[in-house]
């Protein structure tokens, strides 16, 4: 909430430094384009993007299918599980992910032999 368009922002440019901190990317928040006016202030509400919707993870086992690495990717809620023999072909697919420019910050947890 702020008094003027400017000062909005400013203040989001600090929420994401904030944001980067603590390790969390900046392209993790959802902005609109158009902010609420109501009378001398304006209003903002950003949301956190939390896991993967569906059709985030859809675009992320077509991707790593398309790739023909030697993995498995299968949507298991709000992840998207891969598997493979071969740390190489994980490792891969993590880079193959990473470079998609898919719009949306991943984390990659559990990666073991």
């Amino acid at each position: 909430m702020s008094e003027s368009d400017f000062q909005v922002n400013q203040l989001l440019d600090i929420l994401r430094a904030k944001l980067l901190k603590r390790g969390i990317e900046g392209s993790s928040i959802e902005v609109p384009d158009e902010f609420e006016h109501s009378g001398k202030t304006w209003i903002v509400e950003a949301k956190l993007k939390q896991g993967i919707d569906s059709a985030m993870a859809k675009k992320i086992v077509k991707l790593i299918k398309d790739s023909k690495i030697k993995v498995q990717a299968q949507i298991q809620g709000e992840q998207v599980r891969v598997t493979g023999k071969a740390r190489d072909d994980l490792q891969q697919a993590i880079a193959l992910v990473r470079g998609g420019n898919l719009g949306q910050p991943f984390q990659f947890n559990n990666f073991r032999d």
